[in-house]
C-alpha cells in the first residue's frame, strides 16, 4: 500500500453517452453537459493548476435518434483491434463505421495521441447501482477514481467489475483511451430515463472530474484496499433444442439480488412450467447483469464474477508539488 505509482498527468478527458442509443441517462447526461460547457466557454480551461480538457461526445446518433440500442451491430463490440483496423466498404455496418471515426477522434486505440482518460456511460435494467466496468486489475488511475466514487456516493452500492481480456480483444469504446471505463447505472427500462438514475450517473460524473482535477493538482491518493469482480463466465436461458427459444426465466429468489453470492444449489431459473433449476456449478460466485434485457439476444441470462480483495498503490502526479492528501 506504500509503494507509490507516480502517474502522468490527465490532460485530456472524454466522457461519451448514447454509444447504445436506448440507455438514456448518458444521453440525456451529456446532452445537459454540452449544454453547460456552451454557456461557461473555456472558463474551466483558462484556470490555473488542474486544468484539463474534457471533450463529451454523443456516440451513437443515429439509434439515439431512433431510441434504439443499435441500427446494424452493437457499437460496444467494435473497438477490437481486427474491427478497427478492416476495410471500411459499402456494406460494412453504420457501427463499425463510426466506431473507426470514434477511433479517429478519441485513439488512435494504444497510441500515444489517445485520450488519457474515457468514460463511457451506460444503463443496465438489472439491479447493479453503480459499477465501473474495465478491462484492468491494476489501473491505479481507474482504481482510485472508483473508491473516490465509493466515498462521495455512500447510498449507491459502487462495485468495480475486470473484465480479464488482452488490449488487442478488448471490445468497448473505454478501451480506445490509455484509460477508460463504463460507468454502468441501473436499474433503468432501456428507452426510459429515471431521474434517480440520472442523478446517480450525474454526480459520478462529477466525482470523477474533480477527482482527475484533484489528482492534476498534486494531491497524493493514498492506497488501500478494495474489492475487485472478475468476470469468470456467462450463463444462458434454458433452451428449446428445436425451436432455441428460451423455456425458464430467472428465478424470483435471484431476480434484483445482482452481487449477493450464489452457492451451488440455490434457485437459478424458473422454467414456464413452474420447476425450479438450482446452480449447478463447483463453487460459489457473484451474479450480475441479472437479466439484462439487451443480453437475451446475445444469450446471457447473467454474469458470474468472483470477488476477491485487492490492494492498490498510492498514486500521485510528479510534475507537481504535493499540496494535499487524502485517505482511502
Amino acid at each position: 500500500i506504500n509503494d507509490k505509482s507516480r502517474l502522468p498527468r490527465l490532460s485530456r478527458v472524454a466522457v461519451c453517452g448514447g454509444t447504445h442509443g436506448n440507455e438514456l441517462s448518458g444521453v440525456y447526461l451529456v446532452r445537459e453537459l454540452l449544454k453547460v460547457k456552451k454557456k461557461k466557454k473555456k472558463e474551466e480551461e483558462d484556470e490555473d493548476g488542474g486544468a484539463m480538457s474534457v471533450l463529451l461526445v454523443l456516440s451513437n446518433p443515429r439509434a439515439m435518434q431512433q431510441c434504439l440500442r443499435y441500427i446494424d451491430t452493437d457499437l460496444n463490440r467494435c473497438f477490437t483491434h481486427a474491427c478497427l483496423i478492416g476495410p471500411t466498404l459499402d456494406k460494412t455496418p453504420y457501427e463499425m463505421r463510426r466506431a473507426r471515426e470514434l477511433n479517429a477522434m478519441l485513439g488512435p486505440k494504444g497510441s500515444a495521441g489517445a485520450m488519457d482518460l474515457i468514460c463511457d456511460l451506460h444503463n443496465t435494467t438489472a439491479n447493479m447501482g453503480l459499477s465501473l466496468i474495465t478491462y484492468s486489475d491494476h489501473d491505479w488511475i481507474c482504481m482510485h477514481i472508483f473508491r473516490h466514487l465509493q466515498r462521495q456516493i455512500p447510498d449507491t452500492p459502487v462495485r468495480y467489475i475486470h473484465y480479464d481480456v488482452t488490449s488487442k480483444e478488448s471490445y468497448s469504446l473505454d478501451s480506445v483511451g490509455k484509460h477508460g471505463f463504463a460507468m454502468e447505472v441501473g436499474p433503468q427500462p432501456h428507452g426510459v430515463v429515471r431521474s434517480n438514475i440520472y442523478t446517480t450517473m450525474k454526480s459520478g460524473v462529477q466525482y470523477m472530474l474533480d477527482w482527475v482535477h484533484f489528482f492534476n493538482s498534486g494531491v497524493i491518493f493514498d492506497g488501500g484496499f478494495m474489492d475487485v469482480f472478475t468476470v469468470v463466465k456467462h450463463i444462458d436461458y434454458p433452451r428449446d433444442g428445436e425451436t432455441h427459444n428460451i423455456t425458464a426465466a430467472i428465478h424470483p429468489q435471484l431476480q434484483d439480488r445482482d452481487f449477493c453470492l450464489l452457492r451451488p444449489g440455490d434457485p437459478l431459473f424458473q422454467t414456464f412450467s413452474g420447476e425450479t433449476l438450482r446452480y449447478t456449478g463447483s463453487e460459489p460466485l457473484y451474479p450480475f447483469f441479472i437479466n439484462e434485457s439487451a443480453y437475451y439476444e446475445k444469450g446471457i441470462a447473467l454474469c458470474l464474477a468472483r470477488k476477491r480483495r485487492h490492494v492498490y498503490n498510492n498514486a500521485f502526479q510528479p510534475t507537481h508539488s504535493a499540496v494535499f492528501h487524502s485517505h482511502s
